[in-house]
C-alpha cells in the first residue's frame, strides 16, 4: 500500500459564511484558521493549500472577553524615527473592525507564501451583508464551548 499525496486539482474548495455576532474573537480566529488552512480535510497536507474560503460578516458585534478592549494593544511604525503609534482594540474596533478580526486570523496561519495565499481567502465585513452570493455560501456553524472545536456546516448531522 502506498501513500497517498494530494495534487492541486484533487482540491474542491467551498465557500462558507460566518456569523461573528456574539462570537468571541480567539475561539472565532481559530476556528476561521483551520478551516482556511483546510485542516478538516483527509487529504490535507501541510505544504499545500489545502483550505476553503471563508466570508466573515457582521465583524464589529465581535466579543472579547476580560480587559482586552483596553489593555490590547496593535503597533503601527511608519518607518520614520518616533513615528511608532500604539492603538487599543476598543479604538480599532471603532475605526476599522475589520481589521481585528483579519489581524488575529493572521496570526495562526503559517508565516511564509503559503500563509500569505491563504490569507487571500478571507473576506471580513462590518456588517451583515456582502456581495458574494453568486458563489452560494454554506452558513458555517462554529458550535462548542470551552475544550470543543467541532466545525460544521449548518445542516449537517454529526
Amino acid at each position: 500500500m502506498s501513500t497517498h499525496v494530494t495534487k492541486l486539482p484533487e482540491i474542491e474548495r467551498r465557500h462558507y459564511v460566518v456569523n461573528a455576532d456574539g462570537q468571541v474573537l480567539g475561539r472565532l480566529a481559530t476556528k476561521v484558521a483551520s478551516v482556511l488552512r483546510g485542516k478538516g480535510k483527509t487529504y490535507f497536507s501541510p505544504h499545500l493549500d489545502t483550505g476553503d474560503y471563508v466570508i466573515i460578516v457582521n465583524a464589529e458585534k465581535i466579543q472579547l472577553t476580560g480587559k482586552k478592549l483596553d489593555q490590547r494593544t496593535y503597533f503601527t511604525h511608519s518607518g520614520h524615527p518616533g513615528a511608532g503609534k500604539y492603538v487599543t482594540v476598543r479604538m480599532m474596533l471603532e475605526k476599522k473592525p475589520t481589521e481585528v478580526v483579519r489581524h488575529a486570523v493572521k496570526g495562526m496561519l503559517p508565516k511564509n507564501k503559503l500563509g500569505r495565499k491563504m490569507m487571500k481567502k478571507l473576506r471580513v465585513y462590518a456588517g451583515p451583508d456582502h456581495p458574494h452570493q453568486a458563489q452560494c455560501p454554506e452558513v458555517l456553524e462554529l458550535t462548542g464551548g470551552m475544550g470543543s472545536s467541532t466545525v460544521h456546516p449548518k445542516g449537517v448531522d454529526e
